[in-house]
């Protein structure tokens, strides 16, 4: 993964997020210098399973994991600076040494309780699906220049009249919503200068920082959250999330050049989901739909929501390969369609009769889909001991060649297990 011609390298979501990236970060991670987390808030949910242990990992890199590596929030995200404490000491108690591992960006900007409050309460946020954390609010006032800054703690005056312009324009959003919640300005202050005693010395000039890091030959694995089709310019708007998720927006998010990035790695399912509202065109009819979500244990690692399952779409990660500009793929629970007679490639929407092989934007065109499938035999037969591609049966060979072909990605990774062992490098 990392050498000369790879130093800094990108982890994205190429389907709607849940694709497995923590895994494939974690495995990646024991070789690099840094992990940079570079956009999204605590409605991430990254899962790493050790064996004996399984970490959630909400907000902090998963590289934390590995002793040495450095870990840092860039300042793309929008930070919730109570959850991460809760974190932070999450990770302490199980015995993870997170003392001088840890930055987070001063210019991150902050979630306060009266984002969740507002997300809590608004209509659009439940009809889209949010995960209700405030992540959208928070966006919203980074982009309206209202927003909270990790730096802005240094400044009690300047800090004092931000929020009072952030709770102004929350307290209106409630009183649309018909919420009787409340916005307490001198509230919200005292949480912060609560945190701000932790969070401070967390705070640094991560992109200097990573840019520095770079130019001294470091190995930086850029780690993103949801995935390319949730992207807020390039996702299958309105159902999408607030920030830019492709990997176009991870120099944005960590503060560093375009340029300094190497290589980006894609991590798909060997099928398909999404949590919420919005477009699945190749969503699976019951009870296959539940037996492969229980295979799958396809539930929010935030939310416990169920997720809505569908077979592979070449035409969204051929499209992802393209607006990432993705030089490989991961694929990932391959072992979760082991028992499955039959499996179904989405390579084609029929459109009013016409036949389509790239990802509209129109919404309405997607509610309209009928797709066209390849079928492919099952190989009835456990993948989860496989660690070389000679390991695994034809027809899974068979199968992960015909996704390769039609995403026009190779693929250098298929996990068939939660564990951090359970993976083939190709």
């Amino acid at each position: 993964m990392f050498g000369p011609e790879s130093r800094v390298v990108v982890v994205v979501g190429a389907q709607w997020g849940d694709e497995g990236k923590g895994k494939l970060v974690d495995v990646l991670a024991e070789r690099a210098d840094w992990v940079v987390r570079y956009q999204g808030g605590a409605n991430a949910g990254h899962t790493v399973d050790l064996g004996d242990r399984s970490f959630v990992l909400h907000q902090i890199p998963s590289g934390i994991l590995h002793p040495g590596v450095r870990c840092a929030i860039g300042n793309g995200v929008v930070l919730d600076p109570d959850t991460l404490f809760d974190e932070i000491d999450g990770l302490v108690k199980a015995g993870v040494d997170v003392e001088g591992r840890l930055y987070v960006s001063e210019r991150a900007h902050l979630v306060l309780p009266y984002h969740k409050a507002v997300d809590g309460a608004s209509a659009s946020s439940k009809a889209i699906g949010t995960t209700g954390r405030g992540i959208g609010p928070a966006y919203e006032d980074k982009i309206a220049r209202r927003g909270v800054r990790v730096l802005d703690l240094r400044h009690p005056e300047k800090l004092r009249e931000i929020v009072e312009k952030g709770a102004a324009h929350a307290r209106g959003m409630l009183s649309r919503d018909g919420s009787d919640k409340t916005v307490d300005v001198d509230a919200v202050l005292a949480l912060l200068g609560r945190l701000s005693e932790r969070l401070l010395p967390l705070a640094d000039d991560v992109g200097l920082t990573i840019h520095r890091a770079v130019r001294a030959g470091a190995a930086v694995l850029l780690e993103g959250a949801q995935g390319s089709l949730l992207d807020i310019d390039h996702g299958t708007y309105p159902f999408v999330t607030s920030s830019n998720t492709t990997a176009g927006g991870a120099a944005v998010g960590v503060g560093i050049g375009p340029n300094a990035i190497d290589r980006v790695l894609g991590v798909v399912k060997a099928y398909t989901t999404r949590v919420g509202n919005g477009p699945l065109p190749t969503e699976l009819d019951e009870p296959l739909q539940t037996q492969v979500r229980t295979l799958g244990n396809e539930f929010g690692a935030t939310t416990g929501r169920p997720r809505r399952c569908g077979w592979f779409d070449a035409l969204v990660v051929r499209y992802a390969t393209r607006v990432n500009g993705l030089s490989d793929l991961a694929v990932t629970k391959l072992d979760v369609l082991d028992t499955l007679d039959r499996l179904g490639v989405c390579v084609g929407y029929e459109i009013d009769g016409e036949l389509h092989d790239e990802f509209p934007g129109d919404l309405v065109k997607l509610d309209c889909v009928k797709p066209k499938y390849e079928w492919f035999d099952g190989w009835k037969r456990s993948t989860a001991t496989a660690r070389t591609l000679a390991d695994l049966p034809a027809e899974a060979r068979r199968y992960l060649d015909r996704i390769e072909a039609l995403v026009e990605a190779p693929i250098t990774y298929v996990s068939v297990g939660t564990r951090r062992d359970q993976i083939i490098g190709l």
